[in-house]
C-alpha cells in the first residue's frame, strides 16, 4: 500500500489513561443510580460515549423507568465535564511514548496525520490545546461531528475528504479498542494496528484479528516501511 494517512485514536493510543476515562464513567453512571462494574465500562471504551451510555443502560438496567434520552443527557454532561476538568488540570497528561515523534516521522515522509476520538469535541479540544498538538497533527475529529462514531467509518471518511485522500487503502487505522478495529475494517482501510498501551491487552486484541499488535507506537516505523 502507499499510505498517505494514518488516523490515530486519541486516549490510550497517543495519550496515556490512567483509567480516568473508566473512571468517569462510573462516577457518572452511579450519580444517577446505576452502578455499573469497572469490567462493563471497560467493554464500551471506544465507542461514542452517548452510545457507550445507551449501551451499559440497556444491558444492566433495561427498567430503569425514566426518560431515556434525557437520561443519557444527564450522564453524558457529568462524564463530559468531568473528563474536561481532569485533562485541564491533571499532572498526568502525557503523550504515549513515541507519539510526537512518530507524528513527526510520518509528516517527513509526506503522510498525513489526523486524530479521531469516541470524546466530543469539547474534550478533544482541551486535550489538543493542553498538550499543543494541533500544530503536530493534520486533522482531527470527534465522535460528536458525525453522524455516527465507531464503529462506523463516518470519522475516517470525513477525515479522509478533509484531507483530499481518496482511497481507504491508502490509510492506516491505530487503535487500542475492539472497536478501533472494527471502525478501521469498516472504512476499507489498508492496514488496522492495534496498540497494547491502552484499554486491551494483546490476548484480548488478538481476538479481533487487526492486522498488526504493537506495544509502541514507534513500531509503526517497520510497518509502514
Amino acid at each position: 500500500m502507499n499510505t498517505k494517512l494514518v488516523v490515530f485514536d486519541i486516549a490510550g493510543t497517543t495519550i496515556q489513561d490512567d483509567g480516568n476515562v473508566g473512571a468517569a464513567f462510573l462516577y457518572a453512571m452511579k450519580s444517577k443510580g446505576f452502578d455499573i462494574p469497572k469490567e462493563e465500562v471497560h467493554k464500551v471504551m471506544g465507542y461514542k460515549k452517548m452510545l457507550a451510555i445507551k449501551m451499559l443502560l440497556d444491558a444492566h438496567f433495561p427498567d430503569h423507568g425514566q426518560n431515556e434520552e434525557r437520561l443519557i443527557e444527564e450522564i453524558h454532561t457529568l462524564f463530559v465535564n468531568r473528563m474536561i476538568n481532569h485533562y485541564k488540570t491533571t499532572p498526568s497528561l502525557k503523550p504515549q511514548a513515541n507519539a510526537e515523534e512518530i507524528f513527526s516521522w510520518l509528516r517527513d515522509k509526506g503522510v498525513k496525520v489526523a486524530l479521531n476520538t469516541g470524546f466530543t469535541k469539547e474534550i478533544t479540544d482541551t486535550i489538543l490545546e493542553r498538550l499543543n498538538w494541533k500544530d503536530h497533527v493534520d486533522e482531527f475529529i470527534s465522535s460528536d461531528e458525525v453522524e455516527a462514531g465507531r464503529p462506523q467509518p463516518f470519522m475516517i471518511r470525513e477525515l479522509m475528504q478533509r484531507l483530499s485522500v481518496t482511497d481507504a487503502s491508502d490509510v492506516i487505522k491505530v487503535g487500542d479498542t475492539e472497536v478501533d478495529v472494527e471502525e478501521g475494517r469498516n472504512a476499507g482501510c489498508g492496514k488496522v494496528v492495534s496498540v497494547t498501551t491502552g484499554a486491551y491487552t494483546r490476548n484480548e486484541l488478538e481476538q479481533y484479528q487487526p492486522d498488526y499488535i504493537i506495544d509502541n507506537l514507534d513500531n509503526l516505523r517497520t510497518i509502514i516501511d
